[in-house]
């Protein structure tokens, strides 16, 4: 059982920051990409930021420069720095993991229950 437990969400004026953590815990033999989607209301889920166990990272044009994906690969943590935050960044954040759970065994991806960022004018 993978389990990944977000924590950070919140509400904040427009300009404000946040931080964002998730822990992935189980039966975890490695982890190759961890991420950020984020789901507003009325509109399909979408990519935030992802790195990879290398340290490669991603960002989604809208949040370039503004938001920082970080990870910590001995404690299967990853986060996300949001600053200068703005209302259309509102929507609930979830967390991502494409895991395995043993060294013959394909990639599973795994979800979190996601976490509410709420961005006032």
């Amino acid at each position: 059982q993978v389990q990944l437990v977000e924590s950070g969400g919140g509400l904040v004026q427009a300009g404000g920051s946040l931080r964002l953590s998730c822990a992935a815990s189980g039966s975890i033999f490695s982890i190759n990409a961890m991420g950020w989607y984020r789901q507003a209301p009325a509109k399909q889920r979408e990519l935030v930021a992802t790195v990879n166990s290398g340290g490669s990272t991603n960002y989604a044009d809208s949040v370039k420069g503004r938001f920082t994906i970080s990870r910590d690969n001995a404690k299967n943590t990853v986060s996300l720095q949001m600053n200068s935050l703005k209302p259309e960044d509102t929507a609930v954040y979830y967390c991502n993991a494409v895991l395995t759970y043993s060294p013959k065994m394909g990639q599973y991806e795994h979800w979190g229950r996601g976490t509410q960022v709420t961005v006032s004018s």
